[in-house]
């Protein structure tokens, strides 16, 4: 069963760099799911610049924007780097959209519990990323305050069944739940 490791905190954080970091001292073939989709030429660069970060002696990278899910289950590799939770949910949001559809908390419950599940079954450690969303002011419309609650919930649900949670906040890492020795988990806020 694997570990899961939830990596959370505002945009520019620090939080991808911290992961990847973290995934990298672990042992094992490593896989980087990238969720982002490429629409203009700056989104281009920005994902180009992530590729170049990446050694890729070491990483394969797959490219899934909706199924992030199915390329964790195939079981391929012992460390997943899932980059990002964040961007995976607009994406699911613009797809049920194309669909003529509304994506609402039903819709999400059930792709993150599909994640959570093919993250229990490989042999490794799955580390997810994902943007802290609720800590600033209430957008402004409604489909951004749908947006900011389905990232919410995904965010909450992926927190509880992941043995450790980390916040990045200035590029330093706040551990909110930590995995100890016995393999059980110590909740910080308690």
């Amino acid at each position: 069963m694997a570990d899961i490791i939830l990596i959370t905190g505002g945009a520019r954080s620090g939080k991808s760099d911290f992961a990847l970091k973290r995934a990298e001292r672990l042992p094992g073939r490593k896989c980087f799911v990238a969720t982002s989709e490429v629409f203009d030429k700056e989104m281009e660069a920005r994902v180009e610049k992530h590729r170049l970060e990446r050694d890729h002696a070491v990483w394969t990278t797959i490219e899934e924007p909706l199924l992030p899910a199915q390329q964790i289950g195939r079981n391929e590799f012992q460390v997943y780097l899932l980059d990002c939770m964040t961007l995976w949910i607009s994406n699911l949001m613009a797809a049920c959209e194309k669909r003529g559809e509304i994506c609402g908390e039903n819709e999400i419950r059930a792709e993150v519990t599909a994640l959570i599940e093919q993250c229990r079954t490989i042999d490794g450690t799955v580390l997810c990323v994902t943007n802290e969303v609720g800590l600033g002011i209430v957008p402004d419309n409604p489909l951004a305050r749908r947006y900011r609650d389905l990232v919410g919930r995904c965010n909450a649900m992926v927190a509880a069944a992941a043995d450790e949670v980390v916040l990045v906040s200035c590029g330093l890492p706040i551990f909110l739940k930590k995995k100890t020795e016995d393999k059980g988990t110590i909740d910080e806020r308690s």
